[in-house]
């Protein structure tokens, strides 16, 4: 079997498809993927549960992001996906999966929903798909989900998708909109040896 970092180098966004979405890379040169990505980040809702370490504004510093996440896919340490509809094509939301760490075989994962594709499962169905491939083709042992406390749609999306609930991490994030306060997190995960959850429909 290759080492987890080698198989990721081969193929480092390979499209994702089931639960009627279709995951792919984000294009940072491709206008419509930065507004989308910028009507993503800046939405209201997004903001109030959490607080990026580098704030997007506007169209440049929405290019300069997903440029990032390029570089990250590049050397193998993160996944960012695209969340579309698979038979129209639309941006529904991304998915990511972060700060992969090759030695422990484990991953953050992130994700958010574009507001006018919300109340359709979106999160949940692109979730299943994300981490079916991290914990098979990718190779990951674990993976870990952290919402602030209090959100909890979040919560009920992890739980949905097998990720169970382990504890509460104190202060473990900024508080909304701000870097000098922080506020506690839920932390849920999911394992290799898990089992997978059940079968989903798009609605």
């Amino acid at each position: 079997m290759a080492h987890i970092h080698e198989r990721f180098l081969v193929n480092p966004f390979p499209e994702l498809h089931g639960h009627g979405l279709r995951l792919c890379a984000w294009d940072p040169e491709s206008d419509r993927d930065v507004e989308a990505w910028l009507c993503g980040v800046t939405d209201p809702v997004l903001q109030r549960w959490n607080t990026p370490l580098k704030t997007v504004t506007d169209i440049d510093t929405a290019r300069d992001a997903l440029r990032a996440r390029a570089e990250k896919a590049a050397d193998g340490s993160a996944a960012s996906f695209r969340v579309t509809d698979a038979e129209s094509g639309a941006t529904l939301g991304h998915i990511g999966v972060n700060e992969i760490d090759t030695v422990t075989r484990c991953a953050r994962v992130g994700y958010w929903v574009l507001p006018e594709a919300r109340g359709h499962r979106v999160a949940t169905r692109a979730l299943v798909l994300a981490s079916r491939w991290a914990l098979t083709e990718l190779g990951l042992h674990r993976l870990e989900l952290g919402h602030a406390i209090g959100h909890d749609t979040s919560c009920r999306i992890a739980n949905r998708c097998g990720f169970l609930l382990e504890g509460t991490l104190r202060g473990a994030m900024f508080e909304a909109g701000r870097r000098d306060a922080f506020r506690d997190e839920h932390l849920h995960a999911r394992l290799a040896t898990d089992p997978e959850p059940q079968p989903l429909a798009p609605g």
